[in-house]
């Protein structure tokens, strides 16, 4: 008799479903050995020959991550998520042209200014949900990759991503996509055309703010995923068994908190759209976002649990605000089952794309109730 197919919510709930054959855990154990026993001929038939490319604790993880992005050539973990995002500039050549968002994670796209350059790529900044400035932008036959990240942080615009395929694809590049804040639950770039998709996994595919890893999932098994291998093992930038084993929990929880986490940012958003000290909010799942309509094509049950808000009175407003909240957490991250709030301008300094008066929220699973009033008396204090 055929079984019938299993949801991914089911699917990661119990880790693929699979049991420890020596206690017949239902959790699965760690691994943690560095080296393994080569056969009488000093062959590896078990398939693992070192510590560094080779955990089964790390390949587990690595399943529930490729079965929920629906990653046909499978998942890579990496020991962090910057870790996971230039391994895939690394993986270029020296002299290829790159076109990334304009708006993204402020560490990449340092990073992006200084290092990849050194190395000789050609990095070309752009609004990319603005489909006629990309177009403009990638180079056929020179253009060998577009980076787009979307939701992008922390503005929160929105990238049409089959689009964006097209346009890559027609000039002979691959298109990336940054979806730490969607998380698979939301949006899997791969079904729309992207050929990698990258996840800075420290934030809501763990969700518990006690794992650094980052992520990178592929569509096809080609010889760019086969270089990017390549960088992971020669470099060394793993995750250790422990991490994936706590990435891996985090992910079996994975849907029930995004659900919580959504349906409260949609209602923070539509809530605080009518707080008189808010000048704007930006959160895709408002109306009157400009991506809102490519938004709701792509994302699915939900429109992430990032917000940004602008306050009324200035940055002044906005940095007292944040000193004054008792509920909400002033750290950095996000995606974590805390609600976390920043001042981003403050953090990311010159050339930061912020306006001076946005406060970025990261939504966790506490009480709607507590943490819209923990806002509001914060936002009511920044203005005393």
């Amino acid at each position: 008799m055929t079984k019938r197919p299993l949801h991914p919510r089911s699917l990661a709930a119990q880790a693929m479903g699979k049991i420890d054959p020596l206690t017949k855990g239902v959790v699965p154990p760690i691994h943690v050995s560095t080296t393994y026993i080569r056969d009488e001929d000093n062959a590896y038939s078990s398939g693992f020959i070192y510590g560094r490319p080779d955990n089964e604790t790390v390949h587990e993880a690595q399943a529930v991550l490729a079965m929920l992005e629906e990653a046909k050539a499978g998942a890579l973990l990496f020991g962090s998520g910057m870790a996971a995002a230039t391994a895939v500039f690394q993986a270029l050549s020296p002299g290829d042209h790159v076109v990334a968002s304009k708006v993204m994670y402020w560490a990449l796209r340092a990073w992006l200014l200084t290092e990849a350059t050194r190395w000789g790529l050609k990095i070309e900044f752009v609004e990319t949900d603005d489909l006629a400035a990309l177009k403009a932008a990638v180079k056929p036959g020179i253009t060998k990759l577009v980076w787009a990240e979307t939701p992008s942080n922390p503005l929160w615009t929105i990238t049409d991503i089959a689009a964006a395929a097209e346009i890559a694809h027609a000039a002979g590049a691959r298109l990336a996509v940054d979806s730490t804040c969607a998380s698979p639950v939301h949006t899997r770039p791969l079904t729309l055309g992207a050929d990698i998709v990258m996840h800075a996994a420290t934030k809501v595919l763990n969700g518990h703010s006690d794992v650094v890893a980052g992520a990178l999932c592929a569509r096809e098994d080609d010889e760019f995923w086969a270089r990017i291998k390549t960088v992971r093992k020669g470099q060394g930038g793993i995750l250790g068994p422990f991490e994936a084993y706590l990435l891996m929990r985090g992910m079996r929880t994975l849907h029930v908190r995004q659900e919580r986490q959504s349906a409260s940012a949609m209602a923070l958003a539509q809530k605080l759209s009518a707080h008189p000290l808010v000048s704007r909010v930006l959160y895709p799942g408002l109306p009157q976002h400009p991506g809102h309509d490519i938004a709701a094509r792509q994302m699915q049950g939900g429109f992430g649990y990032m917000l940004s808000i602008q306050v009324s009175g200035g940055e002044r407003a906005a940095v007292k605000a944040a000193a004054h909240v008792e509920l909400y957490k002033r750290a950095t991250s996000l995606g974590g089952v805390e609600s976390l709030i920043e001042h981003r301008a403050s953090i990311e300094g010159a050339g930061s794309p912020c306006p001076p008066d946005l406060l970025r929220l990261s939504t966790g699973i506490e009480d709607f109730d507590d943490l819209y009033a923990d806002l509001d008396q914060a936002l009511k204090a920044g203005h005393g």
